[in-house]
């Protein structure tokens, strides 16, 4: 391994890593609990609405000239309705939310204190933005699924020592085909919120 460097852009300055980017995330996101088949149109789709988005920031993790690791984060009102509606009906206005699209590593990268990195960076992006939440939501599997690996911890404890509570009433939907399956099926995500102060 390189030293490890990240850097952090934002809107079009992102473009030359697009494609690295995207492959990034169908690789992470194959594993449990996302079990994302992958879809290198619906990437350049996605990230595509990020790059397009000057209020939007991108983290990334490099090991030499390799990135492998990435996370995002976008104005709650610049997201897809799935994504606002949830905040709406609870009465909370997403013009007060800056959101997190992803945080992803590769495996042999975790465990060095980058995804605390990744928190920090768009949290302090946020307060200069003046936003008064951070939130993302996860993908909550049943309880004993078959493809949840024996040694599979959720990441729970981890949000919670960065300071995000898990808000179960802040609840929405998404669909994707998993490995393995022929069709996208909807699954629950659950949003993770922090009340933003002026400093750490």
């Amino acid at each position: 391994m390189n030293e490890l460097t990240l850097t952090a852009c934002q809107g079009h300055a992102i473009t030359p890593h697009l494609d690295a980017l995207a492959r990034l995330r169908i690789r992470v996101f194959r594993d449990f609990p996302y079990l994302y088949d992958g879809d290198l149109g619906y990437e350049a789709d996605y990230l595509g609405r990020y790059a397009e988005n000057p209020a939007s920031l991108f983290v990334l993790a490099f090991d030499g000239d390799t990135l492998v690791g990435a996370a995002t984060g976008q104005p709650l009102r610049d997201e897809v309705d799935a994504f606002r509606r949830p905040f709406e009906a609870n009465g909370i206005d997403p013009e007060r939310v800056f959101y997190y699209g992803e945080s992803v590593l590769l495996h042999d990268y975790r465990g060095r204190g980058i995804g605390k990195q990744f928190m920090a960076e768009r949290e302090a992006h946020a307060r200069r933005q003046v936003f008064e939440i951070a939130a993302f939501c996860a993908v909550e599997r049943p309880s004993g699924h078959p493809q949840e690996p024996t040694d599979y911890r959720p990441l729970h404890g981890f949000w919670n020592a960065q300071g995000y509570q898990r808000h179960g009433k802040l609840a929405t939907t998404f669909a994707w085909k998993d490995i393995g399956e022929a069709d996208e099926t909807h699954k629950t995500m659950v949003f993770w919120l922090k009340t933003l102060g002026t400093s750490d």
